[in-house]
């Protein structure tokens, strides 16, 4: 941990029949260096049974609504701050007091920071703001450190569901989530109304969580799309609530009909989808535009708390210790990490084999960190697809390059 004060905070994970993505997400929050902070899990009966051990905040909630989900965890937030992690995605130890450090600034209300992507290295999300169109756009932000940004006329700075953190009480005043977007959007139209109150959002690119994208009613395992329901009904809400008057919707409509045509048509060149499927899913999409312009928007009248004291979450900053080896040696340093895992050390394990084979880097369920791949192989994805590393010499490339994420 840092010098910087540690600011107070409730984790709100929200999860919906995933309660083994949900076991490995609180055991990735039980690994953070914050040494304040409670944790309420709003899930269905099988994910709060998961959590039966823990000391955590319990809501009980299965329908498939996240705003209203995540509403219920608000109410029950006991912490000036509350941070958004979804169950299927893992914090780094540091990702808590990196991204709560900017409120320390009563000006900012609200926070994001930077999410890799399943392969532990690629990001999936960085920094970008948000028109009135639902159309994202790059933010250009220093990557080493953080940065406030305040809105501009039609433009919110957006912060990503899985990663973001919130004054308590300002968006308890807004009405919390608007319920109307059931999934997809839901947070950027949060960012929308904090944008209209002018309030500062902190860009925190240290903050990082790996996403992983479990499989759910609207994907597969491997993010292939099932239907694409919510994601037109949540766009429709979103330019009845926001677009220009004289914004051209049957335009914007058909633009989004055919980009999502194309993402599914890349599905299916890779192989994840049948031809068949495409046009059965496209279906629900513009199913989806029908059921949003017709969708009842609620009057967002304030969030009344029902605030229980405040829960503490065990944590703590914890002894760090890099395992490394082989990957004919993956049994013995695998059961080793486990072991090292168990007794409360934060564990990174490094397996190479003779190969050019890319990196992956993922949270065992087992409680450590795991990066496999080729020894002449490249990690980052702007590295050259061959490097010509003895074995120490890796180990001590790659243990110098996550250093920062794991290291307060």
């Amino acid at each position: 941990m840092s010098d910087t004060a540690v600011v107070r905070t409730s984790v709100i994970v929200v999860s919906r029949h995933r309660a083994a993505a949900l076991t490995r997400c609180l055991t990735g929050l039980a690994q953070l260096d914050h040494t304040d902070f409670e944790v309420i899990v709003v899930a269905d009966p099988e994910g709060l049974a998961a959590t039966e051990d823990l000391a955590v905040k319990r809501v009980a909630f299965d329908a498939p609504n996240i705003s209203a989900a995540r509403n219920a965890g608000l109410r029950q937030a006991a912490a000036p701050v509350v941070a958004f992690i979804d169950d299927d995605a893992v914090p780094e130890p540091t990702w808590l007091c990196r991204l709560t450090a900017p409120f320390a600034d009563l000006r900012v209300a609200a926070a994001g920071g930077f999410v890799r992507g399943r392969n532990g290295i690629s990001f999936q999300w960085q920094a970008s703001s948000c028109d009135r169109m639902g159309q994202t756009s790059p933010l250009m932000v220093d990557e080493t450190a953080p940065s406030l940004h305040a809105p501009t006329a039609g433009q919110a700075i957006r912060t990503e569901g899985t990663n973001c953190a919130f004054r308590r009480d300002t968006i308890l005043q807004l009405g919390g989530f608007d319920p109307s977007f059931q999934f997809y959007l839901d947070e950027t139209d949060l960012n929308m109304r904090l944008a209209a109150e002018g309030h500062l959002t902190a860009i925190v690119p240290g903050a990082q969580v790996h996403h992983g994208f479990a499989a759910s009613a609207r994907r597969a395992v491997d993010r292939a799309p099932t239907d694409l329901h919510q994601i037109g009904a949540s766009m429709a809400v979103f330019w009845r609530k926001y677009a220009p008057a004289r914004a051209d919707l049957e335009a914007a409509s058909a633009t989004l009909i055919a980009r999502q045509r194309n993402r599914l048509l890349r599905y299916m060149i890779d192989g994840a989808l049948e031809p068949q499927d495409v046009a059965p899913i496209l279906a629900t999409l513009q199913a989806g535009l029908r059921e949003g312009r017709a969708r009842p928007l609620p009057d967002l009248a304030p969030l009344m708390s029902d605030t229980t004291a405040f829960l503490p979450f065990p944590a703590g900053p914890r002894p760090r210790r890099i395992i490394a080896g082989r990957v004919w040696q993956a049994w013995r340093k695998r059961r080793a990490a486990a072991r090292a895992a168990a007794r409360g050390d934060l564990v990174t394990l490094l397996l190479f084999g003779p190969s050019i084979r890319r990196h992956r880097h993922w949270f065992h369920p087992q409680g450590y960190w795991e990066q496999n791949g080729g020894l002449w192989g490249r990690a980052g994805r702007q590295d050259p697809f061959f490097r010509p590393f003895g074995f120490r010499a890796r180990v001590r490339h790659e243990a110098s390059r996550i250093a920062d994420l794991r290291n307060p």
